[in-house]
């Protein structure tokens, strides 16, 4: 369906002088419209029960592409000032999204029907679908997934990726509950109805470690489904000693008796920790 757009766009990703030719531009543009509409994504669930996606590189490219051929240009709102290249989402009522003031979203980010934003930020190329609370001082970085009835809690921080165009975006899958402060970068994914205690940090190359089972199972840049997690430490030898380093603990699995709209606390509370 989007085969000729494809091209064009692969083509200017190898010949950047093609970015002068007014079609070429008009090829990026149409691609960050239909991202923008949710029509195209920068990554796709393959096979959702398997938590299996797809990265999309040619749109990631698209969307690289449309900083050089964006002018700068002062915007204002009343006493505020701004300089930049990138236009920002209009039309929520339109959307059916809630929009509280202060929160910010650039076009070519998708935000679907139902989802509220609190005053935070959503940055171009990512997808925030329905039902998901991108709550106050949350950022949601470029290209990052955010599936269904999420909530990001306070002060969250999603991290974006544009290049290595290869690289995979973060990925939050649907129903999950990430508490205050977390961060979660470096194209990590956290799989459907997980829960984050607050604070816990997910890198790509953070150990998350599965301490339910005898032995410890260890997991990096990812998150099976309904784990609850929270924050934890392990003691690693350097050459001047040892320390403690931080990682992730996995300490049980969601229950389904759990609802998945309850709080942080009533969620960890099943495993008598609180974060």
């Amino acid at each position: 369906m989007h085969n000729e757009l494809k091209t064009i766009i692969e083509q200017a990703w190898e010949n950047r002088a093609l970015l002068q030719a007014p079609a070429v531009q008009q090829a990026v543009r149409q691609v960050v419209e239909l991202v923008d509409k949710g029509e195209l994504r920068t990554a796709e669930p393959v096979d959702p029960a398997k938590s299996e996606w797809k990265v999309n590189e040619w749109v990631k490219k698209a969307v690289i592409l449309y900083f050089p051929i964006q002018p700068m240009r002062k915007m204002e709102a009343g006493e505020l000032e701004w300089y930049d290249k990138m236009e920002l989402k209009h039309g929520y009522g339109e959307l059916g999204v809630r929009v509280v003031p202060q929160a910010v979203a650039r076009y070519g980010a998708y935000i679907a029907p139902g989802a509220i934003l609190m005053p935070s930020y959503v940055n171009i190329g990512a997808y925030v679908d329905t039902g998901t609370m991108v709550d106050t001082w949350a950022t949601v970085g470029s290209c990052a997934q955010i599936g269904k009835h999420v909530h990001l809690s306070g002060g969250v921080g999603i991290g974006g990726v544009l290049e290595p165009v290869q690289a995979a975006p973060v990925i939050i899958e649907d129903s999950c509950f990430i508490g205050s402060r977390c961060i979660v970068v470096e194209g990590a994914h956290v799989c459907r109805e997980a829960v984050l205690g607050s604070n816990t940090v997910i890198t790509g190359s953070t150990h998350i470690i599965d301490v339910t089972g005898p032995e410890p199972v260890t997991y990096k840049g990812y998150v099976p489904p309904r784990s609850v997690v929270v924050p934890g430490s392990y003691r690693k030898q350097f050459p001047a000693g040892e320390y403690s380093v931080t990682c992730a603990l996995i300490i049980g699995r969601r229950k389904e008796s759990t609802d998945k709209k309850t709080s942080l606390n009533d969620a960890l509370r099943d495993f008598g920790v609180s974060v």
